[in-house]
């Protein structure tokens, strides 16, 4: 075959592929654009229905969202409708309890009124009536309002010089006190800064027993237990039908206290004979002394003196279980060593002098029950004896004015000492002799003329007077207080000053309805 042949059969071929190709491309192509054509006309469909679906649940909502709206607002319309019904009920009420009120008044006004009327008209005839009285009084006495007048005026004038002198004695006591100002300022700031307890107790101890059967015990067979202890002990044991206890009574305070420490221990061990008693005994004076020798140790310390000799500390221990009038010998002489102090310290004194002396000086009281003389000289004696100085056995001595004071320091000794003893609390008064001056006070208070009611109070320094409102007037009141001054000054015997305080009151009571 001719080249030129392949040439045109190649060339037919060619045209031959191309058009299949071009037959075959435009086909599908047709098909792929009528696929595509036909998704988006789905596509839109679908948007088209999902807008519509939202569109309606967006009316929906809307809608939904307006009922609500609606719903609160008719509800709050309602709550404010019914609110204002409630202030216009109580403005109402309020009005009603007015006009009520408004009536009471006019009504209270027109009594008062009238009372007013009725009171002028009581007045009138009460002056008529007071003048009648006044010529039959000046017929029956002989004597003019004037003359009345003028010898009522000589008694007040005699009273008002009375109450006068009593100024003048005011002032010149005032005048004394201006003068011991200083002293007293010194007093006072030395009491402020010292507070020491009191400890009252009495002459007998109470043991407590867990039963009555022990009271057996403790007297034992023919008495020997009870003897044996009141031998050891030198106390005496009262055992009598006070229930479960046993008294124990002696002068001596050691001697009690060991009986009472022994006791106990006996009790709590429950063998009693006169073996284990002696034993017991033997143990509880160990006990005591070291207990007293803690006692003066500590006294000393909180004092801050030292040097002093142990049979003196001992010794001020012991006043641990002396009392004098019901006050605690130690925790007295404790005070006054501290008030000694004080006051020396603000003198520019020796204040460890001071101090000293001062809680030395009822050392003899330890001892009184066993030697013969006053504290004072037995104290002195025990004071030589263990060589302290003659400084502080002056202050000692001088503290009850037995002995000439020789120092500043033995002077303020014997103030503080007084001080001690005097001030509220640290001593006790009589029972029957303070409840008898409480009956006499509101005796004589109630027998005045205008006095309803009195009570006794502060301890009796005063008198607290209730005057019957239609006797006394606002003006008597001041010259009943004076009246009763006057008798309780004449009748009674006290310490310091009673104020006397007169009440007087009217009560008016009524109800609102």
């Amino acid at each position: 075959m001719s080249p030129i042949a392949v040439v045109a059969i190649a060339a037919a071929t060619l045209v031959v592929g191309l058009l299949i190709g071009y037959i075959y491309r435009k086909n599908v192509g047709e098909k792929t654009i009528g696929s595509a054509e036909q998704k988006a006309k789905n596509l839109i469909l679908d948007a088209e229905t999902k807008s519509e679906t939202i569109k309606k649940e967006i009316t929906l909502e809307a809608k939904e969202e307006a009922h609500r709206m609606r719903s609160e607002a008719e509800r709050e319309v309602r709550e404010r409708r019914n609110e204002i019904q409630r202030s216009e009920r109580r403005l109402i009420q309020k009005e009603e309890s007015v006009d009520r009120k408004l009536e009471n008044i006019e009504k209270r006004e027109e009594g008062i009124s009238r009372t007013e009327k009725e009171i002028a008209e009581k007045k009138k005839e009460l002056d008529r009536f007071l003048e009648k009285q006044i010529e039959e009084l000046e017929k029956i006495s002989g004597l003019t309002a004037d003359e009345a007048k003028a010898i009522l005026l000589d008694e007040i004038e005699k009273d008002v010089r009375h109450d006068a002198s009593i100024m003048i004695k005011d002032i010149e006591s005032k005048a004394k006190d201006e003068a011991d100002r200083k002293a007293k300022e010194i007093i006072t700031g030395a009491i402020q800064r010292c507070a020491a307890d009191h400890v009252a107790e009495s002459t007998v101890s109470v043991v407590a027993l867990p039963n009555d059967e022990m009271k057996g015990r403790i007297i034992g067979r023919e008495g020997r237990n009870i003897r044996a202890i009141e031998t050891l002990t030198g106390v005496d044991l009262i055992i009598d039908d006070t229930p479960e206890a046993v008294i124990i009574s002696g002068f001596d305070p050691v001697r009690r206290e060991i009986a009472r420490v022994a006791l106990e221990k006996l009790i709590m061990d429950g063998r009693i004979h006169p073996a284990r008693i002696e034993e017991m005994v033997e143990k509880a004076t160990k006990e005591v002394n070291s207990i007293i020798k803690s006692e003066g140790e500590q006294a000393t310390f909180e004092v801050g003196i030292h040097n002093l000799h142990p049979e003196l500390v001992r010794l001020l221990g012991r006043l641990k279980y002396r009392t004098s009038y019901g006050q605690n010998v130690l925790k007295h002489s404790v005070e006054v060593a501290h008030l000694s102090g004080l006051m020396a310290g603000e003198l520019g004194l020796d204040v460890k002098l001071a101090k000293r002396a001062g809680l030395l000086h009822d050392i003899g009281k330890a001892l009184d029950h066993e030697y013969e003389g006053t504290h004072v000289d037995i104290g002195i004696q025990v004071l030589k004896k263990y060589k302290e100085s003659e400084a502080v056995i002056n202050g000692m001595a001088a503290h009850h004015g037995d002995y000439e004071p020789k120092s500043m320091e033995a002077v303020l000794i014997a103030a503080a000492d007084a001080l001690s003893a005097a001030r509220p609390g640290a001593r006790r008064e009589t029972l029957d002799a303070y409840i008898k001056r409480l009956e006499k006070l509101e005796e004589i208070a109630n027998t005045t003329p205008g006095v309803d009611k009195s009570f006794a109070i502060q301890a009796g320094r005063e008198i607290r007077i209730i005057a019957k409102p239609d006797e006394v007037n606002d003006d008597g009141i001041a010259m009943l207080a004076r009246d009763i001054s006057k008798k309780i000054e004449s009748e009674l015997e006290y310490p310091g000053q009673i104020k006397v305080n007169v009440v007087r009151e009217t009560r008016a009571i009524d109800y609102a309805k």
